[in-house]
């Protein structure tokens, strides 16, 4: 696990940890020392901790014109025991919704499993976004079961196109572009 990194072809574009308005602004990375790990397996010191100690993230791209930012996500997501979506919506998603962030892409891939309880900040998170949208892009499908099983695919759109979208090596804007493309279909359908 500690050779999965970050999506990094952004980079050029976006750096969260440069970002004034982003809630991870000032934080420095070692490319040597390994400190974060999910349950004994250390992962790529990329990685960003948000209070959880099995979920990490990195904020890909944020873009306050359009209102939009793209996480990636790493680990595994478990509400049960480390009340992960508190520490995402209290550390992350506020800040973001705070500077006009209203629409959300998480890319799942690396999430490994999920453990999903109630959904009251899934819904707290939807309703703070007004007209926005939340999608997860490329979820495990037995990941995307466990959200389902708490109905939190009611706040955050999952499957469908999303399960195995390409979005590497397309602009940013480009991907948010087709995203919201997606999410007006589904809206209109």
């Amino acid at each position: 696990m500690h050779e999965l990194e970050p999506y990094y072809d952004w980079r050029h574009l976006y750096i969260a940890s440069e970002d004034e308005r982003s809630p991870l602004f000032g934080r420095e990375y070692s490319e040597f020392e390994f400190t974060h790990s999910v349950y004994n397996y250390y992962i790529h010191p990329q990685w960003d901790e948000i209070g959880s100690s099995t979920l990490y993230l990195k904020i890909l791209y944020a873009n306050y014109d359009k209102d939009f930012c793209i996480i990636e996500f790493m680990g595994e997501w478990n509400d049960m025991l480390h009340n992960d979506i508190m520490y995402l919506k209290r550390n992350v998603v506020e800040v973001m919704i705070e500077n006009g962030i209203r629409k959300f892409i998480l890319v799942g891939e690396n999430i490994l499993n999920a453990h999903v309880d109630e959904n009251d900040y899934y819904q707290e998170w939807f309703d703070e976004i007004e007209d926005g949208w939340i999608v997860a892009l490329n979820f495990r499908n037995h990941v995307i079961r466990e959200f389902e099983s708490a109905n939190i695919d009611y706040y955050i759109a999952f499957g469908g196109k999303f399960d195995e979208f390409n979005w590497r090596g397309i602009n940013p804007i480009h991907l948010y572009n087709r995203i919201d493309d997606l999410i007006t279909k589904r809206l209109n359908a």
